[in-house]
């Protein structure tokens, strides 16, 4: 597997995402797929809020409002807000000031439909069919310093890869072991392109093993499939042992 960044110009609010992303890749093979980070989805589509008085209450307020859960700064000693956003375990709903200047940069609104949006342009301008779009985001990892890739949305490819019911190398078999594709993809090109200021915030990656292309944008029950209930998630004795609050996109 081949992972390859790519430089643009530095991105500011309401720019042309398609246009920064045909100008910085000038070809793209089949069977690749591209990673975007949510920071310049997030400026082009003008997800951004000017800031004002620059205080840790603004900023406060302003991850409540966006939000799905959330738990009060005073819950963490870095005066951090933990939130639950686009079904991601985040600290402060992915808000951040990094790499922007006078602005809080949010999460894109609808990575899924971005996804789809620019999967589709991808096809018609680069004249491939088989490729695939994540739109990747930073998240810090329980019990490890350090940050890694997210997927916040994917598209032109099954994201998940069941091996239930196949055999190990002992003749087992496994009875709940599934591969995360999206996700394996958005660690690979985050890495690749840098969270500091590299300037690159896109990533081609190519040569992967085992992947299924699609020809069409996921469908409904297949995000769904993607999504853990926090009951039923393996996690569940930290995640209920807290009270969340909900957020005002709820």
């Amino acid at each position: 597997m081949k992972s390859t960044a790519y430089h643009t110009p530095i991105v500011q609010p309401n720019d042309d995402l398609l246009q920064i992303l045909f100008a910085a890749i000038p070809q793209l093979a089949e069977q690749s797929v591209v990673c975007i980070t949510s920071k310049i989805a997030a400026l082009c589509e003008g997800a951004v809020v000017p800031i004002k008085a620059g205080t840790r209450e603004e900023k406060h307020a302003l991850v409540a409002r966006e939000a799905e859960y959330y738990l009060p700064a005073n819950a963490s000693k870095y005066d951090l807000m933990l939130t639950i956003k686009h079904q991601v375990l985040a600290v402060n709903a992915g808000i951040d000031e990094s790499n922007v200047s006078g602005v809080y940069a949010l999460l894109p609104k609808d990575p899924y439909r971005l996804a789809a949006e620019v999967w589709q342009a991808a096809r018609a301008h680069y004249q491939v069919q088989q490729v695939g779009v994540v739109i990747t985001d930073s998240r810090s990892f329980p019990l490890k310093w350090g940050a890694i890739g997210t997927s916040l949305a994917h598209c032109g490819f099954a994201a998940l890869n069941s091996h239930i019911g196949e055999p190990d190398l002992f003749g087992r078999l496994l009875k709940m072991t599934t591969v995360n594709v999206a996700e394996s993809l958005a660690q690979a090109g985050t890495f690749e392109m840098g969270e500091s200021n590299e300037q690159q915030p896109l990533a081609v990656i190519q040569d992967i093993p085992r992947i299924v292309f699609q020809d069409q944008p996921p469908t409904a029950p297949e995000i769904a499939e993607l999504v853990i209930g926090i009951n039923d998630d393996v996690y569940a004795p930290l995640l209920t042992s807290v009270t969340w609050q909900c957020g005002k996109h709820v």
